[in-house]
């Protein structure tokens, strides 16, 4: 977002120069991102499937990254530090007692052994919905989302609600595309 905001105040700055008049200018975070889906998202959208996916586990905190739910779902946390490690495992995996497991007492540890805690987490996960995970997330004060897929970031009502779409010709006919992330006021963007 802020790398947005940042190139369009330029954009409004050399528009004042050149006209004498301010811009007011809309920069939303999503926006931002939905730009930097862009290649996955065209690439479901026109080439029929989406791209797979790479991985988006952190080489050193664990747990953190996308796990999957007992109902398919995958859902994204991180714990950064003991105090989460600690309501974690009491709220979230209901095993209090584990945050004091030699294996896990420190994130250090954890790293060491990240196969056996994520198969810990996986075997508590497989018996809970993505939104009761979620919900034990929540009240444990840990960061985390829900993972979408290309085809629901493409789908999310936000998209609409915030007019980012424009129809553009091409040369095999007219594509949907993405608007960019700066929306100045009274400025439609050449797409």
């Amino acid at each position: 977002g802020g790398m947005y905001a940042y190139s369009g105040i330029l954009t409004a700055l050399l528009h004042r120069q050149r006209t004498g008049l301010g811009s007011a200018l809309d920069v939303s975070l999503f926006d931002a991102l939905g730009e930097w889906m862009g290649y996955p998202a065209y690439y479901a959208m026109y080439g029929g499937v989406a791209p797979p996916r790479t991985g988006a586990s952190h080489a050193t905190i664990v747990p953190y990254g996308p796990f999957q739910a007992g109902d398919g779902k995958t859902v994204y946390f991180g714990v950064q530090n003991d105090r989460e490690w600690r309501r974690f495992c009491a709220i979230v995996l209901e095993r209090p007692a584990l945050a004091d497991d030699v294996r896990f007492m420190s994130n250090a540890l954890r790293v060491t052994h990240r196969d056996e805690l994520h198969a810990i987490i996986d075997e508590v996960f497989a018996a809970l919905s993505a939104d009761k995970i979620l919900e034990r997330l929540e009240a444990a004060d840990i960061a985390n989302g829900h993972m979408n897929t290309v085809q629901q970031f493409l789908d999310h009502p936000q998209l609409s609600a915030r007019n980012r779409w424009r129809d553009i010709e091409s040369p095999v006919g007219t594509l949907r595309a993405l608007v960019p992330p700066v929306t100045i006021a009274g400025v439609e963007p050449v797409m």
